[in-house]
């Protein structure tokens, strides 16, 4: 079965920027393309950004200039760059492809 592994979340202050990464246990990217959603407490799940199985690259609005998202299908990894993180953006990221999905990864930005 394949499975979707997050890392690289955690406390970082307003301003500051962490990199998520997401590891699969196959080649799943290249047939499903993969995204990035995050959920606060309270919230519906949100699609954050995504790239699709032909590459292409769609970000939210609330996210684009400050997020990158990437993949490098050699790593069968995904990550998910983010910059000038606001407190807003406090969430846990999961990390998605077909139908599969990660365990989530806290990310908190608070000063």
């Amino acid at each position: 079965q394949v499975q979707l592994v997050e890392s690289g979340g955690g406390l970082v202050q307003p301003g500051g920027s962490l990199r998520l990464s997401c590891v699969a246990t196959s080649s799943i990217f290249s047939i499903y393309g993969v995204d990035w959603y995050r959920q606060s407490p309270g919230k519906q799940r949100e699609l954050v950004a995504e790239i699709t199985s032909d590459g292409h690259i769609n970000l939210a609005d609330s996210v684009k200039g400050r997020f990158t998202i990437s993949r490098d299908t050699a790593k069968w990894t995904s990550y998910l760059q983010m910059n000038s993180l606001k407190p807003e953006d406090t969430a846990v990221y999961f990390c998605h492809s077909g139908p599969r999905w990660g365990q989530g990864t806290q990310v908190t930005v608070s000063s």
